[in-house]
């Protein structure tokens, strides 16, 4: 299944500017997902971060990881409607930058759910090249 943003914002509660995924390219309930974030070098965050060498924060890229992890969780029908709240992250990784012009690959797969705790493996990727990592966390509520 894909989504595009408007089908995205039915399923998560975020609004732009905190909206961080432009597109959902591949999505299985519950299972696994892979979004997109085009990088157009307009974002807010890279005013102060840095200027003249702009960077994305790490933890933008983690709550980019997650909003994909929320779609996989609140697409599923016993949880439409609800928020996933990102309740942790582990092994961590930041592999390479990602600047301006890039096209930021976003793939998430839940390792486990239960109950209304879910946990998932995330990976992205610029190209080929792996950018970031970790292992992350969701609480559902209402």
């Amino acid at each position: 299944m894909k989504l595009n943003k408007e089908e995205i914002k039915k399923i998560i509660p975020h609004r732009d500017p905190f909206l961080l995924v432009d597109e959902i390219i591949e999505l299985k309930s519950m299972d696994y997902a892979i979004g997109i974030k085009q990088l157009t070098g307009k974002e807010y965050y890279f005013e102060g971060h840095f200027p003249g060498k702009p960077v994305m924060p790490g933890v933008i890229i983690l709550e980019s990881i997650a909003q994909v992890g929320a779609v996989i969780i609140l697409s599923a029908e016993k949880f439409a409607g609800k928020i996933a709240y990102f309740t942790g992250v582990k092994n961590a990784k930041f592999r390479k930058s990602v600047v301006p012009g890039d096209r930021l690959e976003l793939k998430c797969t839940m390792t486990k759910v239960k109950g209304v705790f879910g946990f998932g493996r995330a990976e992205a990727f610029v190209g080929n090249d792996l950018v970031c990592e970790a292992d992350i966390s969701f609480a559902i509520g209402a």
